[in-house]
């Protein structure tokens, strides 16, 4: 099979805007959570999110387009943007079977729910005229993929996958798939969610899964594997790679960032939002992708961790890492990234996948923050508090999805 790099990296984060910013904050434990400002949330009991804050819209969609088009469309491009120009790929000066050449494939777990929401608001509230002519293609989700490739001329494939919060995990494994498969030899591929609406929160917080004590201090909100945690925070943001088959970036002088290396995926077929307390499918996932790629457990230096800071997902995903890894996983550092970004939802894998090849590319693990309680059945090595220095060649980025799915890749250091 043919080998698969990652040669260009976009990232627009609560955290930070532009890759640059965003690994600043990450690996300094910086939070971007904060007061949701996108809407009144006065007479909500949970009033904090991960904003993109100071993401200027209009410099990615025109101010004639931004009405027919949900926010997830402007990060999106934003970090693909960045992606392509990291990666030393102009679309403008290639030609037609060039642009044939490069395809898309976006993860993202509610697409455009909140353009839906909005359209619904004003429809109910009796000012429907105002209603977007483009109301049913944007609120299709696979018209989401599309915003890019039209931005861009690409002219490959062009598809969405949706699978809840391993959708970014997936869409990058399913980017090495094809071209592994030689379908393509370039791939756009990543994450993008904007769930930050009222109608959405209000789901979230019926579920009772959303952090609601830290109103009044949103950085310590987000307390993975912490015992005194109360729930996750939802957030926003995009995050997206270059794909290239290995020889032809070579041969075009591309810096080679990171290495896709194994992909694994399962279904524990079991609850639409629970987990099994076994852990036993997000342990094959990961033991899955280690085959493919043809790895020891004990190969494995760094472990980026769903880690959403709800007590079940991160008691289980803990019994997952000591089925997959033996006892290995005790030696085994890994932090989440949730605990300074929040919840993106379907991009989150992207952006763990992000700051897991900046982790191998400056030799540096990013730290779990507010773990100042471990829970005692959490006690693994989730670097809490602040990063620590360490070099390795092997890092695995997991995922685990309403649904039952699970989600892991293998990533190998370039440098």
């Amino acid at each position: 099979m043919r080998r698969v790099v990652i040669t260009g990296m976009g990232c627009v984060s609560p955290n930070g805007i532009g890759t640059h910013a965003f690994w600043e904050a990450t690996r300094n434990g910086i939070s971007g959570i904060g007061p949701i400002t996108r809407f009144d949330s006065s007479d909500f009991a949970v009033k904090i999110a991960g904003e993109v804050k100071d993401f200027c819209e209009q410099d990615y969609v025109s101010p004639k387009d931004r009405p027919h088009v949900s926010r997830a469309a402007p990060l999106a491009i934003a970090a693909v943007e960045e992606a392509l120009e990291s990666a030393g790929i102009h679309p403008a000066r290639m030609n037609r079977d060039q642009l044939r050449g490069i395809g898309v494939i976006l993860g993202s777990g509610g697409g455009s729910q909140e353009f839906t929401e909005e359209q619904y608001r004003l429809y109910h509230s009796g000012h429907w005229r105002q209603c977007s002519v483009y109301v049913v293609p944007t609120s299709t989700i696979g018209t989401l993929a599309s915003e890019v490739s039209m931005r861009f001329g690409f002219r490959g494939l062009s598809h969405v996958v949706s699978t809840g919060c391993t959708s970014s995990t997936d869409a990058i494994g399913y980017a090495y798939r094809n071209i592994q498969a030689g379908v393509l030899d370039t791939m756009i591929a990543g994450g993008v969610d904007a769930p930050i609406a009222p109608l959405i929160l209000r789901g979230f917080m019926a579920m009772r899964i959303l952090a609601s004590r830290w109103n009044d201090c949103p950085a310590r909100a987000s307390r993975p594997f912490s015992r005194d945690r109360d729930g996750f925070v939802i957030a926003e943001g995009a995050w997206f790679f270059v794909l290239e088959e290995r020889e032809r970036a070579l041969a075009r002088g591309a810096v080679i960032l990171g290495e896709i290396a194994g992909y694994g995926s399962t279904c524990e077929a079991y609850h639409r939002v629970r987990l099994e307390e076994c852990g036993e499918e997000p342990a094959r996932a990961i033991s899955l992708a280690l085959e493919e790629a043809g790895l020891a457990p004990e190969a494995i230096g760094y472990l980026n961790y769903h880690g959403t800071s709800t007590e079940l997902n991160d008691r289980i995903e803990t019994r997952a890492v000591k089925l997959a890894f033996g006892e290995h996983a005790y030696r085994l550092p890994g932090s989440s990234l949730k605990s300074l970004i929040g919840h993106p939802q379907g991009a989150c894998g992207a952006a763990g996948i992000a700051a897991t090849i900046l982790a191998m590319n400056h030799g540096f693990l990013p730290p779990t923050v507010n773990l100042e309680v471990p829970d005692p059945e959490c006690d693994l090595d989730y670097v809490p508090q602040a990063g620590r220095r360490a070099d390795f060649e092997y890092a695995v980025a997991n995922c685990i999805a309403f649904g039952s799915k699970n989600s892991a890749l293998v990533l190998r250091n370039s440098r």
